[in-house]
This record gives C-alpha cells, structure tokens and sequence, in this order.
C-alpha cells in the first residue's frame, strides 16, 4: 500500500496516524530525531495491539508519548449501544470521531463468530428493499474505523460467548466497492501478521455491483471472498429493485465476473432475497441458473426482513423451497440463509440509524 494522505481531525490539525504507513510514520519519526525503530514499536501498538491511546504505549518514552499526542490524535470508534437479539445477535450503534453513527452486527453460531462491518456513513446506492438505500450517504469510512468495528465486536463475541471472531463480512451499512481504497487497506490490516492476523478467506466483501470496480478487484489480485447481491437475473427486475443495475447491466457484471474469476481463480457468492410474487418463480430460478454459468459459484438465498420504507415481502416458505431446488438440480450449489437479530432490525436490510437515535 502507498503512503495514505494524512486526515485531519477538525479543529486540533492534528494528524490521524493511523491514516498513515509504516514508510510516512517512520518519515515523522526521522523528523523528530527519533530511531526509525520506535516507528514500528508504535504502529505494532496501533494495529497489532489495537491501542486507542498514546499513554497505553509502556515500551515508548513518556517524552517520546508527548511528542505522540501533541502532533497525532487516534480517531478510535466507540459502541455508542448495544442491543441483544433473542437468537443472541448483538447489534452495535458505534460512533465516530467527528459524531456520525453507524451499524455493525456480531452475528453468533455454534461453530463460527461473524463481523458484520460497515464501509460508509449511510449509502449512495437507494436499493428499494434496504433500509440503508434510504439514509444519505455522509462519508466513506476510513479503512481504521471499519478496522475498529472489527475489534470491537471481536470483543464482544469474547465477552459474551468466549469465542474469537472467525468470520468477516462487509455487508453492513454502505456499498464498499464505492469505498476502494480503504476497504482494501483495512483487509490489509485485518490479515498482516502485524494486524490482526485474519486469514482473507474468512473475509467477505459483497457489492451491489460496480462492474469496473469488480475488474480492479481482479487485478488487485485479491485473496478475500467476493458477493455480489444479485436479487434478480433479469434486468428489468433488477431495475426496478436496484437502480445500480441501469448503469451496470448484467451483462457488464457478468463481463467483470468472468475477468475477475480469471485473474483471482476465486469463486463467487451470489445473494438472492426472494420476494413475494416478484423474484420468486421457476422462470426467475431459471434466469438466475442461467447467469450461475458464467463463473464458478455458489447461491446464499436470503429471507427478506420487512422495512418500513417498502411493501416488499418474504416468498412463501413452500416457492423458497421449490426455488432452491431447481437451483440444486442445475448442480448449483445453493443455501437458504435464515435470518437473525430481524427481533432489533439487525437483519439483511435493515441496518439505519433512526433520526431519533441519540449518542449516549
């Protein structure tokens, strides 16, 4: 990764240092006389140890600490609330240095703990069926908040079910692929052995899809897992649901999946909520059995949580069924995913920060 552009905290000039690499600290270090070592011994706190202060540093100086605080500040994350499903889903409100809320979710399982993170401050894309479609989108993220989310529910999964996270998924609250550069850095962070170690096939990052966005991410090379939410194979429905689609037909994204596959080998996730009478016929399964052929895949059908903003609902659990199976009998290997934390509006589709929701 190059060096990052230093981030400005407002009103103290202050420079984010974790908006910045190995190369650019040791660059202020040598600048304040100091060893360039130090550098490393900092940035092994910030990323290794997840250090939220400078005076948590015990092996730097105190000087060294002063030099520290009056020249960078961290913009950790905090958990603003916490609510607890009944199925023991815990949805997080964090808040951000500069007071944006955003959502992220621990999604608990007997034999996994899940990371739902965020990659913006509301979203762009105004997906008809997602709660988040329908908040303005503020900010991108900075690739250490989405990092912060991550620790912070990797402690929560700890706390309350003494178990490390051991899946991430970027399929909370914006669009990533709209957020490149710092949702790549903050994978970088997530695996290097001096981050947090994560391997990247425990990581998922889902897009909308941004067909020339999914080519970069074929010639980055990427070792994370890639999903797409297709939600239909016809594009006159995907239109209608998912106004990204005019400008990235299928035919685009089935162009950028086939570069992709072919510069990562990686196969893909395609993520299909039925809905009631819309999505959810053997003509549909059949569209999307046809668009599977493209590149190798697998189908995760999602349950659709009810949002107050659309009249969209679940298919019946019999057209579910019938639907997966025609899937399975083209050889397409195809999971129901049952929904969780839908009690506290933790479901797919329904992170939003309420206008009222206040920063406690």
């Amino acid at each position: 990764m190059g060096i990052f552009a230093p981030v400005t905290s407002t009103g103290n000039k202050k420079i984010d240092i974790r908006s910045l690499d190995i190369e650019a600290l040791t660059d202020h270090f040598t600048q304040f006389g100091e060893k360039s070592y130090r550098a490393k011994q900092v940035y092994d706190w910030l990323w290794k140890k997840s250090c939220i202060s400078f005076g948590e540093m015990s092996n730097i100086s105190k000087e060294l600490r002063k030099k520290l605080d009056d020249n960078f500040v961290i913009n950790n994350v905090r958990i603003n609330s916490s609510q607890f499903s009944a199925d023991k889903t815990i949805k997080n409100s964090f808040i951000l240095h500069d007071n944006h809320l955003i959502e992220g979710v621990l999604i608990p399982a007997p034999d996994r703990m899940t990371a739902c993170v965020s990659s913006q401050v509301g979203c762009s894309l105004t997906c008809k069926f997602c709660a988040t479609g329908y908040m303005e989108r503020k900010r991108n993220l900075n690739a250490d908040e989405i990092y912060d989310q991550v620790v912070l529910i990797d402690g929560q999964a700890r706390e309350n079910y003494e178990m490390p996270l051991t899946n991430i998924v970027y399929m909370g609250m914006g669009e990533p692929l709209l957020n490149y550069a710092n949702v790549l850095k903050s994978v970088e962070r997530i695996t290097a052995e001096d981050g947090l170690n994560m391997s990247p096939k425990r990581i998922t990052v889902s897009t909308a899809g941004i067909a020339k966005m999914i080519k970069k991410l074929g010639d980055d090379q990427v070792k994370f897992n890639l999903a797409l939410s297709l939600h239909a194979a016809n594009d006159e429905k995907r239109n209608t649901i998912m106004p990204i689609n005019e400008q990235n037909s299928l035919k685009a994204l089935a162009d950028a999946l086939k570069y992709y596959f072919a510069k990562t080998k990686n196969p893909v996730t395609y993520e299909y909520i039925v809905f009631n009478d819309f999505n959810d016929g053997l003509q549909d399964a059949a569209e999307l059995a046809k668009f599977c052929k493209h590149v190798p895949c697998k189908v995760n059908i999602i349950e659709y949580n009810p949002i107050a903003f659309a009249s969209y609902l679940n298919a019946a659990e019999d057209k579910i069924e019938t639907f997966a199976a025609h899937l399975r009998s083209h050889g397409i290997i195809t999971n129901i995913r049952r929904s969780r934390g839908k009690d506290i509006d933790a479901a797919c589709g329904q992170l939003a920060i309420k206008e009222k929701e206040k920063v406690v």
